[in-house]
């Protein structure tokens, strides 16, 4: 997909010509002050170069925006678009794939929201980087070449339709390493495109509202898996999980009762806060596990999504099809509905769109 055909696009849905989907009802404009409360999906086909790394489904996005949501963050692996022997050099092809769904965003009024959730230097995921963004020079050069390469690619494309989501979960760094890095990164993408929308996750993996970012005219996103133990009981990648007793909701954990007083002092009040500082912000994921009970899911999310509307705050589930998703869970609990060769989860459908 060429630039100059992802602008056409553009034009066309500003003008409200040839859209599908979600189109009757024009995506919102953010600003990284104040973001529209999208709702949405997270999208994993780029998500892990050795296991999930093929090009996206048009499906996919037409029964998002059928299904009334319109928002799409796409976590993304660098090494999929990266040479193996040299990290600096990108493969067209697989960029081609991206641009691919960023059109089908503009083609269905879908917000893309492009997430490096392997970047250069860091994930949270296995097998670890060799070399630390947070500290190595040579991976901070390289990860903004990325994202530099990745602006020049996209400019002219309005925020309205494209967002960049830095990093996925900063972990244990001080405020001061983020800070620096955040902003070296965002310096180069706006050496291609000065106003682009750049949207930071907390540090912590998430929960830690970034108020070290002030300044840099960046948004933030929020995660929604606590408490941990219910949203991840028996996570094949959680080490311990399955020594976990089974969740319920209110949900005990020690001597911590989460209900949804206990979600808003935690989840919603500091991040009440950033926004003070003049911080749009948004919830990047969320999402439980397919081990948790059904019934518990659905009272949990029911709490989260309500403290989220009265908040303001947009959402991206995690995931679409899969193992946290509406379809193709695998949950062993949930009376399926066969739809469109897939197994729809209806009550999840139904509470999403309720919110």
């Amino acid at each position: 997909m060429k630039r100059r055909e992802l602008i056409k696009g553009v034009t066309l849905l500003a003008s409200g010509i040839g859209l599908k989907g979600n189109a009757s009802a024009p995506l919102p404009e953010p600003s990284p002050r104040k973001l529209p409360r999208w709702r949405g999906f997270n999208l994993l086909e780029k998500f892990h170069r050795d296991w999930s790394n093929g090009p996206f489904f048009q499906s996919d996005f037409e029964w998002i925006a059928e299904l009334g949501f319109n928002f799409v963050r796409l976590p993304m692996d660098y090494r999929c678009w990266t040479e193996e022997t040299d990290w600096t050099k990108l493969k067209e092809p697989v960029l081609k794939e991206i641009d691919q769904a960023v059109e089908w965003g503009r083609q269905y009024g879908i917000h893309i929201c492009i997430n490096f959730h392997r970047a250069p230097g860091y994930t949270v995921a296995s097998p670890p980087e060799p070399k630390s963004l947070w500290t190595d020079e040579e991976a901070q050069r390289v990860c903004c070449g990325h994202w530099r390469a990745f602006a020049k690619r996209y400019k002219g494309i309005g925020n309205r339709f494209l967002s960049f989501n830095l990093f996925n979960e900063p972990a244990r760094i001080s405020a001061d390493v983020h800070r620096k890095v955040v902003e070296r990164v965002t310096a180069a993408i706006r050496e291609e495109d000065e106003n682009r929308l750049i949207i930071c996750d907390g540090r912590e993996w998430g929960n830690e509202p970034p108020h070290e970012l002030a300044g840099l005219r960046v948004a933030a996103a929020t995660r929604g898996y606590r408490p941990f133990t219910l949203t991840h009981f028996k996570a094949e990648w959680v080490a311990g999980s399955e020594q976990w007793g089974e969740p319920t909701h209110p949900h005990r954990e020690g001597s911590t009762v989460w209900d949804k007083d206990q979600l808003h002092r935690t989840a919603i009040l500091p991040w009440k806060e950033l926004e003070k500082q003049g911080f749009g912000v948004m919830v990047g994921e969320f999402g439980s596990y397919n081990k948790t009970p059904h019934k518990v899911v659905l009272a949990w999310m029911k709490d989260c999504l309500e403290l989220w509307r009265e908040a303001g705050w947009g959402w991206a589930l995690w995931n679409f099809r899969g193992s946290f998703g509406i379809l193709d869970s695998g949950r062993v609990d949930v009376a399926y509905e066969n739809w469109r060769g897939h197994k729809l989860d209806r009550q999840m459908l139904e509470l999403l769109q309720s919110h």
